[in-house]
């Protein structure tokens, strides 16, 4: 089965990442990351598109309400509200390192979010440093704002999904360029047994989404594709993309059909001039739509 690709928005990012949906409005919503990052809105019904800047380093997001986004930046957690285009500092976390900046992110279903953290691979012009340390972390936030360290010692956190079930969370330090799984206790958020669960011969592990059949779907960066992995880890399909960096997806629109992709620039031989383009792709398998924050702001 051939899939067809759809350039959906050429919208040039430097490093599209983050990527999230919500049904509530029908609204897709991604990040451009650098050290002054940029929070992109489309709304699918309208095709309205919206682009808002941000203060700083922001990797991830997640949706807390029809108007506001829970976005993980190199100092913390933060709230940013479209109505009056307000960016506030929910949590500090390694806000006092200049070494470090966030990357990934996600909800889990109990509403607590996870994201991780690495080395900070940007310098004060927004240039790529090579990333020489294992210096990240993996961070729990209960709703409460409790924060705890789950992982240590890792490159660049990435992935960060649950099985249909609730029962396994998936996650990659790409640099390792394998795909784990654990064991994941909805109620107290407790990740065990952890396990290698999937890997692939090109590019690396980048962001993934998650279907209703419970099979992971894995950005490839570096691999010009996207993997469908089923839930023993074993590859079910390829799809082939355009361009060479592709950096997260997300299953959207009204009937959770159209997995939509970003992409980052490329400085490399294989340069094209859809890199940095947003991309949606129709699909047979239905998707999870990501979780929600309940994170407790009060």
């Amino acid at each position: 089965m051939i899939n067809k690709v759809e350039l959906l928005y050429e919208c040039k990012n430097f490093l599209g990442e983050g990527i999230t949906y919500s049904s509530i409005k029908n609204d897709l919503y991604w990040l451009d990351i650098g050290n002054v990052s940029k929070l992109f809105k489309l709304n699918l019904s309208s095709h309205k598109k919206e682009i808002f800047d941000l203060p700083e380093i922001v990797t991830a997001t997640s949706v807390k309400s029809d108007d506001e986004l829970i976005l993980a930046s190199n100092n913390g957690l933060n709230l940013f509200n479209f109505s009056n285009k307000k960016f506030e500092r929910v949590i500090n976390i390694e806000d006092q390192l200049k070494s470090t900046r966030s990357n990934d992110g996600g909800s889990d279903a109990y509403g607590r979010f996870w994201f991780g953290t690495m080395q900070n691979n940007f310098d004060s012009h927004g240039n790529d440093i090579p990333i020489k340390e294992n210096i990240g972390k993996l961070y729990k936030i209960d709703i409460n704002k409790k924060i705890s360290v789950v992982e240590e010692s890792l490159g660049i956190p990435n992935t960060f999904v649950w099985s249909p079930d609730n029962t396994k969370f998936y996650f990659t330090d790409t640099l390792n360029g394998t795909i784990l799984n654990y064991n994941f206790n909805l109620e107290n958020g407790d990740l065990s047994n952890k396990k290698k669960f999937a890997s692939f011969d090109r590019g690396f592990p980048d962001g993934s989404t998650i279907d209703v059949d419970g099979c992971l779907w894995n950005c490839r960066y570096g691999g010009s594709c996207i993997v469908r992995f089923d839930p023993t880890g074993k590859v079910d399909q390829v799809i082939e993309m355009p361009v060479q960096n592709i950096t997260n997806c997300v299953f959207g629109g009204k009937d959770l059909k159209t997995l939509f992709v970003t992409t980052a620039s490329n400085k490399g031989e294989n340069q094209n001039d859809l890199d940095g383009s947003l991309f949606a792709i129709n699909l047979k398998y239905q998707g999870l739509e990501d979780n929600k924050s309940k994170l407790v702001l009060s």
